[in-house]
C-alpha cells in the first residue's frame, strides 16, 4: 500500500517571534507605502548637513546690497571669511535645526509625493498600453513641490531669520537658541500667520525647483540610456548635473525674493519694505537691476546639486 503524498510543510521553529514582527512591520501595506516619504526626508536632511554652509553664504550674497543698485558684490569666499572672523567656523551651520526640520517636512512629502504620483501615472500609461513622458514628468514634479512647499514654509521662514539674523546690529538681534525658539517668538510677536510670510513664491519656487529638479532628471536619464554607452553610474551622475541646472535657472529668482520676503521685518513707521512678490519683484529690478536675481548662481547651484 502506498504512503500518502500529502506535502509536508516545512517551519522555521529557529525564527524568533521578534524577526517576525520585524518580517511583518516591514512588509505591512502601510510601512511600503510611508518608505518613499521616509527615505525622502532622510536623504534630503543628509545633504543638508552637508550643503548648511553653502545654504548660509547663498543667502547673504541675496541680501547683500539690498535696495542699492550700486551696493557691495562681496564673493562667496568674501562672505565666507566675513562670517567666520566675526565669530567662528560653526557660524557657517547658523540655523541648522531649522534646515533639518524644513527638510523633515518638505523633503519627505515633495520626494514622497513625487514617487506617488509617478507610480499612479505609470500605471494608468501601462493600462492603456503607453509609457510615461516629460509632461507627465513635469506634472507630477510641480505637484509635489507645491504640495510640499506650503507645509514646510514655516520652517522655511525660520531657517531664513535665523541665517540673517548676524545682519542686525548686536542690539537688534533676535539670537534664537534654535527653529522651536524661532518659530515659537515669531508667532508670539508676529502672529501664527506671519509663519506663513512668502509662502507664495516658495510655492512658485518649489515648483519651479522641482520641474527642472524631478523633471529634467528623470528625462536627462531617460535620454542618457538610450542614446549613450555610459555606465549607471556616469547616467546618473550626468543627469544630476543637467537637472541641478534647470532647477537653479528656473528657481533662483524665486528663491531670491522669498529670501528678501522671509527676512523682512516692519520698519519704525510699521511699514513692510516689500508688500508682496510682484511688489519685490518690481522694487528689486529698478532699485539693484533685473540681474540681481541670479546673483550667486554659482553658488545656489552647487547648493541644489546633492538634492538633485
Amino acid at each position: 500500500m502506498s504512503s500518502s503524498s500529502t506535502p509536508i510543510i516545512q517551519t522555521n521553529p529557529a525564527e524568533s517571534p521578534d524577526k517576525a514582527f520585524t518580517h511583518r512591520l516591514l512588509h505591512h501595506p502601510f510601512t511600503r507605502g510611508a518608505l518613499p516619504f521616509i527615505n525622502g526626508g532622510l536623504a534630503g536632511m543628509a545633504a543638508t548637513s552637508c550643503i548648511q554652509p553653502i545654504d548660509m553664504v547663498k543667502v547673504r550674497l541675496q541680501l547683500a546690497g539690498e535696495g542699492a543698485k550700486t551696493g557691495p558684490r562681496p564673493s562667496p569666499a568674501q562672505i565666507t571669511r566675513e562670517i567666520i572672523a566675526s565669530g567662528k567656523f560653526l557660524d557657517l551651520y547658523t540655523g541648522i535645526s531649522a534646515g533639518l526640520l524644513r527638510q523633515a517636512v518638505y523633503t519627505t512629502a515633495r520626494l514622497g509625493f513625487f514617487d506617488t504620483f509617478m507610480n499612479s501615472l505609470k500605471a494608468r500609461a501601462q493600462a492603456k498600453g503607453q509609457g510615461i513622458g516629460f509632461k507627465e514628468r513635469a506634472a507630477a514634479g510641480l505637484s509635489a513641490g507645491g504640495l510640499a512647499a506650503m507645509v514646510g514654509n514655516p520652517a522655511d521662514l525660520a531657517l531664513i531669520r535665523m541665517q540673517s539674523d548676524g545682519l542686525k546690529p548686536a542690539a537688534q538681534r533676535a539670537n534664537y537658541s534654535s527653529v522651536i525658539d524661532a518659530l515659537t517668538r515669531i508667532a508670539k510677536s508676529e502672529g501664527v500667520y506671519a509663519l506663513w510670510a512668502g509662502a507664495f513664491p516658495t510655492v512658485v519656487r518649489a515648483m519651479a525647483l522641482n520641474f527642472g529638479q524631478l523633471a529634467f532628471f528623470s528625462e536627462a536619464k531617460t535620454q542618457l540610456k538610450s542614446r549613450t554607452q555610459l555606465s549607471s553610474q556616469t547616467q546618473t551622475l550626468t543627469a544630476s548635473a543637467i537637472a541641478g541646472f534647470f532647477a537653479s535657472f528656473f528657481s533662483l529668482p524665486f528663491d531670491f525674493v522669498k529670501t528678501r520676503l522671509q527676512k523682512q521685518t516692519r520698519g519704525p513707521d510699521g511699514k513692510l519694505p516689500y508688500t508682496s512678490m510682484v511688489d519685490c519683484f518690481r522694487k528689486v529690478t529698478k532699485d539693484e537691476g533685473i540681474l540681481r536675481f541670479y546673483r550667486g548662481f554659482g553658488t545656489y547651484y552647487v547648493r541644489i546639486a546633492p538634492h538633485a
